[in-house]
């Protein structure tokens, strides 16, 4: 009885021991965002989209969006001819650059980060005179698996001012 006594004594003893699972401590770990370096790369991939546009190297743009991006850019007011134009170019007509300035981006997890902000699109049109196109957007970003990427996932922007 007393061998017995102390068998239970130890078992219960051990049962209040809090256990560690070293596999979930290690999954843990490997899910900690570094925020600061992802922010960077954010900014890398879209200092290299809108060098791009300048670049007139429009074949290289898909390298900064998903398969199957969606993006609704504006389509009323000023940004009518833009959009035409660039569907069918003439006379002058050329799509200068684009001038993104992020008010707001956020990691929400360690594939998918938004960005929220201004931009300023400028293009020459038919006759050589500069336009500047101004919108407010908000971006879905992913993480593509295969190369690590920030890449574009959905767009919708409109001719709205943030105050």
């Amino acid at each position: 009885m007393k061998n017995f006594s102390l068998l239970i004594l130890i078992l219960f003893l051990m049962s209040c021991v809090e256990k560690h699972n070293p596999i979930e401590t290690k999954h843990s770990e490997e899910r900690s965002i570094d925020i600061q370096a992802e922010l960077a790369s954010i900014e890398k991939t879209r200092t290299a989209f809108q060098l791009a546009i300048k670049e007139n190297r429009f074949g290289d743009l898909k390298n900064y969006a998903i398969k199957d991006v969606k993006s609704l850019t504006p389509d009323c007011g000023n940004w009518e001819p833009f959009k035409s134009l660039r569907e069918n170019p003439t006379g002058k007509f050329h799509y200068d650059s684009l001038v993104m300035r992020p008010r707001e981006t956020v990691i929400v997890s360690d594939s998918v980060a938004y960005d929220f902000g201004t931009s300023s699109t400028y293009y020459t049109n038919a006759e050589g005179d500069p336009i500047e196109l101004t919108a407010t957007f908000l971006a879905i970003l992913k993480k593509d698996k295969s190369d690590g990427q920030w890449k574009l996932h959905r767009e919708v922007a409109n001719t709205r001012k943030l105050e």
